[in-house]
């Protein structure tokens, strides 16, 4: 769905004022619960625990040798974010750019979602260890302490490969940071895991996907392989543990979770306007954002991105719950077309 000008003005309007900052601090008041009761009574948490142990993998086990030219990876590449170079650019502010600048641009998006990656595998290590301190279940704490492992692990091959292979990093992207500040704040567990293994890993989950299938690079593909198969396990997570205790919340309680889960999505759809490459690249923000949201492939790409959310949501119960207020909103996005689409199980899986 495109912006309207008072939206997008709206939207631009939200930036990262601490782009400098090293240390950020988000207060979080949520109880840490110990429970003594060590029964191994969910059978699929068990499986899921047992396969994430059998999957782990090292980040040295990459073919880290390998060269990456960067300019040559985004010529290869047209299509950057749902933005296809061959396209007609004329009377737009793109109308005089030749290749130097088209190739200037897949560099610095290159640069641009990679930090958005690593800043976003960084919000989940934190989430994931908040919730081993509150979720109430044995066999959830023992999964989530592996999901921590792996973020761990997700945070350090995007920083190393950012460092040795790109060419530079961006900070994170406002919208993306309000999202996890509000996750991490949030005192309540389920809370936790809505915003981050549903819809966070949700989306980072399609995003790598796209990354996968476009990226013309060894390296990169063989990372994102590794990486996904790892979120594929923590979205199945988040299905498994809410399905249950979202069966006994009342109305008022889902239309909470509803709320919450349209306010991330969107965050998540204003996060990929990409306006700190914009700024860098020295064209007007707000015109650039415009035009990109009139290209043909940008509603294929939004939509993809939510092709592990909207599924995961109608799991849940909370895509139809009491009036539909959340399938009117999806639709008003142009992303209810996903609520069918279908992904292998990863408890049958085998380990990568």
């Amino acid at each position: 769905m495109e912006l309207s000008d008072e939206a997008l003005e709206s939207v631009l309007a939200i930036t990262n004022t601490d782009v400098d900052e090293v240390a950020h601090v988000v207060p979080a008041a949520g109880d840490v619960e110990f429970t003594w009761a060590y029964e191994r009574s969910r059978p699929a948490l068990v499986k899921l625990y047992e396969k994430a142990k059998g999957a782990m993998w090292n980040a040295d086990d990459l073919p880290w040798e390998i060269e990456v030219d960067q300019e040559k990876v985004a010529a290869d590449n047209q299509n950057q974010n749902g933005f296809d170079r061959t396209q007609d650019w004329s009377d737009t502010p793109f109308a005089g750019w030749g290749d130097k600048e088209w190739i200037r641009f897949g560099v610095e998006s290159q640069n641009w979602t990679l930090s958005q990656f690593l800043h976003g595998e960084q919000g989940a290590l934190v989430c994931t260890a908040q919730i081993v301190e509150t979720v109430p279940w044995i066999d959830a704490k023992y999964y989530a302490a592996t999901q921590v492992m792996d973020e761990a692990r997700h945070v350090e091959v995007f920083s190393r490969y950012l460092d040795t292979k790109l060419s530079g990093h961006y900070p994170i992207n406002a919208h993306l940071k309000m999202l996890l500040d509000d996750i991490v704040a949030d005192p309540r567990w389920d809370m936790t895991y809505l915003g981050m293994q549903i819809m966070v890993e949700g989306l980072a989950l399609a995003a790598f996907g796209f990354l996968h299938q476009m990226t013309t690079e060894p390296l990169l593909k063989q990372l994102l392989r590794q990486v996904m198969a790892d979120e594929a396990r923590h979205v199945a997570f988040g299905v498994l543990s809410l399905q249950e205790y979202y069966a006994d919340l009342d109305a008022t309680e889902i239309r909470e979770r509803q709320e919450f889960a349209f306010e991330a999505a969107v965050r998540m759809r204003d996060r990929f306007l990409q306006q700190e490459t914009w700024e860098r690249m020295g064209v007007d923000v707000k015109e650039a954002v415009k035009v990109m949201q009139r290209s043909p492939e940008r509603p294929i790409f939004q939509g993809f991105l939510f092709s592990k959310i909207v599924p995961n949501l109608k799991k849940l119960g909370l895509l139809d719950a009491g009036d539909g207020w959340l399938r009117e909103r999806f639709t008003e996005l142009g992303v209810i077309e996903y609520e069918h689409w279908v992904d292998a199980d990863p408890l049958e899986a085998p380990v990568a």
